[in-house]
């Protein structure tokens, strides 16, 4: 369409600025989503003296030598308080406060992780049995275990140590 004046149609140009502007825009929204995975997703890595250095003694041995706390004597054995349970050694959000429960056996236990990218997990044949270990996706920190035997929705019993977590205020 000719206006007389060289170029294209006013409408038009407008158009395909606003389709230029908005492709522009998912450019930018997909280069920010791609930094942000790729910088949530990478691992921490630390020396082991720079773990004990920001670590007690107990959550070193648990987090990062894969220990246990005795049965009962989590500090969050029994909380019942709402929160955000996060990595000690890390900070990552590992569980919510809505999906724990009570197990009767003396540690925390969750029925999921708040993402399913928040702990990852593998095979402990320690002790002469067969577990599943369950560890920060982030940093690697030993957190405990996952079990079959939990209530609904999941069926599972993820069985964490205290020493491991640090619980938080959920986000607003």
């Amino acid at each position: 369409m000719s206006t007389g004046f060289a170029g294209p149609h006013p409408a038009t140009q407008s158009s395909n600025s606003n389709c230029k502007l908005i492709s522009l825009a998912r450019r930018i929204m997909n280069a920010i989503t791609t930094f942000t995975t790729i910088e949530m997703t990478e691992k921490i890595r630390k020396s082991d003296e720079e773990w004990r250095a920001q670590l007690t003694p107990e959550q070193y041995r648990i987090t990062r030598q894969k220990g246990t706390e005795p049965a009962f004597t989590g500090k969050y054995a029994t909380s019942n308080e709402p929160g955000l349970y996060r990595c000690v050694c890390c900070g990552n959000a590992l569980f919510d406060s809505d999906d724990k429960f009570e197990s009767g056996t003396g540690w925390p236990s969750f029925t999921r992780p708040v993402t399913a990218d928040s702990v990852e997990t593998e095979t402990d044949s320690s002790f002469f049995m067969k577990r599943t270990e369950v560890h920060c996706s982030r940093c690697d920190a030993h957190l405990g275990h996952v079990f079959d035997d939990g209530p609904a929705p999941t069926g599972l019993r993820y069985c964490i140590n205290s020493a491991s977590l640090e619980k938080t205020d959920k986000p607003e």
